[in-house]
């Protein structure tokens, strides 16, 4: 059986599947107040003037991204641009330059600690972390991480701004 028709079949019975480095973790689909916090997140989305010139800032929720060495499904993708119509139909292969997590309730270690080292080895730029429980906004490059309190703005490298 290929992955799609198990990613399908996954989706079907409320579980989402990633694959991280080999490893497969299930999670259960989100709830109905993280998903309000990712609406929030999103309308909070914008260019700055320092963007860069080809970056549009676009951003995708709950997609299923194949990286070189996994199977992700961020709850918030930001990309410099749309993907081509034929990266529409399947798991998208461009890497977002952020992603954006919501930290569900008994999935911390997945959110905090797989994740954000997983995000930096494939690419992603900005890594943000946004837990509504301790309102903890942890923000990940590959030079540093800062600990910061909702509702904070943060800049991304891609010149687009959030506020989480």
């Amino acid at each position: 059986m290929s992955l799609s028709p198990i990613l399908l079949q996954a989706s079907e019975l409320g579980i989402r599947l990633e694959i991280v480095n080999g490893l497969p973790i299930w999670e259960a689909q989100p709830v109905y107040r993280h998903q309000k916090h990712i609406e929030r997140i999103v309308q909070g989305i914008t260019k700055t003037d320092d963007a860069l010139p080809d970056c549009e800032c676009v951003h995708a929720v709950d997609i299923y991204i194949q990286f070189p060495t996994g199977l992700k499904r961020p709850d918030i993708s930001i990309f410099c641009r749309e993907p081509s119509e034929e990266e529409q139909d399947s798991a998208l292969t461009m890497i977002p330059e952020a992603v954006i997590e919501v930290v569900s309730k008994g999935y911390e270690a997945k959110d905090l600690e797989i994740g954000p080292p997983f995000y930096l080895s494939q690419g992603v730029k900005d890594v943000i972390v946004f837990d509504p429980l301790t309102l903890l906004v942890l923000h990940v490059r590959k030079d540093r991480t800062t600990r910061q309190v909702s509702p904070v703005v943060i800049g991304l490298e891609c010149g687009c701004r959030v506020l989480v």
